[in-house]
């Protein structure tokens, strides 16, 4: 489930925060130990989210097992928006 996200939240990173046309990431790589964000992205980050997906970050729920990765990104909005059944 958490897959139909990555694409979104790739696309996003790259465009705001790699700026050399050779950089990428992979999907597990922690975005703040690896400099590609830093407490003003986890922002940005948080801002695009809100607004892409229309939900509510609560301040509990800013911790990177939520955001520090593709993978964390994906898996918390799969949580957060489950599909219908």
């Amino acid at each position: 489930m958490a897959q139909r996200f990555r694409p979104a939240v790739r696309e996003f990173i790259a465009e705001n925060f790699l700026f050399r046309a050779d950089a990428d990431i992979s999907d597990d790589q922690s975005l703040l130990e690896s400099g590609v964000i830093d407490s003003t992205g986890v922002l940005e980050l948080i801002a695009f989210l809100e607004a892409t997906y229309g939900i509510s970050i609560a301040d509990e729920e800013i911790v990177p097992e939520n955001l520090d990765s593709v993978d964390n990104m994906a898996g918390y909005l799969a949580r957060k928006l489950p599909v219908a059944a």
